[in-house]
């Protein structure tokens, strides 16, 4: 049996498959105080155990950051623990649970072989073109200054399964696929490889977000780290802008409920939010040459039909390309990479 974990900020997502996939065990918890974590994540492995005890073999844990270190599934071991620790600051709201996760579930299945599988790794295939930025070479190499990219193991899995549901070869196919969800992002794919990503050195470039600000004129991020500090200019651009910060709102049903009373500010706000994602896929239709596959998954791309009619309106080169929504399901992709099918 193979143990998937999947530790977020706010929530801990656990799947068990067989050894041919096939899910066994779902379980979602949503986590609101992070004094109250680790406890909850404790809880839940230990029944787990009590469930499937010796019957689980191998264990898969999703890390968002892998950076430059880590481009493919790594057998966890005390020296890759230590050298996963400094990347924490790359990715504060996600590392930091990541790892908690691993270590708790070590402790509970400690004949386990266990495995990190990165969301960067998706796009370690990215040309310099596409992931240098045009700063002093001296400053970005000394502080690994970069596009990462980020929710590569959703995009990795909507593009195959989108491309098996068109009975289509992935690696023969160019693909654009949007994750819209509380993060947003676009990934342009041709013949199975990542070419470009919307997000960059943090999830906070690219489109607009619930509470990020996605693309902005670094002068402002400057001004707002004058006007306040560094470290407020890091809150403001990461919690609170966005669908946020135009109409108060950070949840995508909300805004919707706001539209249909009339909030002008709601209607502004995922405007701007599907204005933005129609310039990425006009850009991504260039870079690739063409589209075979237009695919949406997350919670907004999968989820509302609605929002992927008001995209793809009035996008002309649409029509000779197949629009596929895709069900997330980043803990089936973590299995089949640590499992190698």
């Amino acid at each position: 049996m193979i143990l998937v974990l999947n530790c977020g900020s706010q929530s801990v997502k656990i799947k068990v498959f067989d050894k041919n996939l096939f899910q066994k065990r779902e379980r979602k918890v949503l986590i609101f105080k992070k004094k109250d974590y680790s406890k909850i994540l404790k809880k839940e492995l230990l029944e787990l155990s009590k469930d499937f005890g010796e019957k689980i073999d191998l264990a898969g844990h999703r890390i968002v950051f892998g950076g430059e270190n880590f481009k493919k599934p790594t057998k966890i071991t005390p020296l890759v623990l230590k050298r996963l620790e400094p990347l924490n600051k790359f990715a504060p709201l996600h590392n930091p649970f990541n790892i908690l996760g691993i270590k708790t579930a070590i402790k509970i299945f400690p004949k386990v072989k266990h495995y990190g599988v990165f969301d960067t790794e998706f796009f370690s295939s990215l040309p310099k073109h596409a992931f240098l930025y045009a700063i002093p070479e001296k400053v970005a190499k000394k502080f690994k200054y970069r596009r990462f990219g980020f929710h590569g193991l959703s995009h990795e899995y909507a593009g195959r399964e989108a491309a098996r549901k068109i009975k289509k070869d992935f690696e023969k196919l160019k693909i654009i696929t949007c994750h819209l969800g509380g993060g947003a992002s676009i990934t342009a794919i041709k013949n199975g490889r990542a070419i470009d990503t919307s997000m960059g050195f943090t999830p906070m470039e690219g489109l607009v977000m619930m509470t990020r600000s996605g693309d902005i004129d670094p002068g402002i991020v400057l001004d707002i780290a004058k006007h306040f500090s560094p470290e407020k200019a890091e809150e403001i651009l990461n919690f609170n802008s966005g669908l946020k910060g135009i109409c108060g709102k950070e949840s995508m049903l909300e805004i919707l409920q706001q539209i249909k009373t009339g909030n002008k500010k709601a209607k502004l706000a995922l405007d701007i939010f599907v204005y933005r994602i129609k310039k990425y896929i006009g850009a991504y239709f260039t870079v690739l040459g063409g589209c075979d596959l237009l695919v949406f998954t997350g919670a907004i791309g999968f989820g509302s039909a609605k929002i992927r009619r008001m995209i793809c309106k009035d996008i002309p080169f649409l029509k000779g390309v197949k629009i596929l929504a895709i069900k997330p399901n980043e803990e089936l992709q973590i299995a089949r990479k640590i499992t190698n099918k």
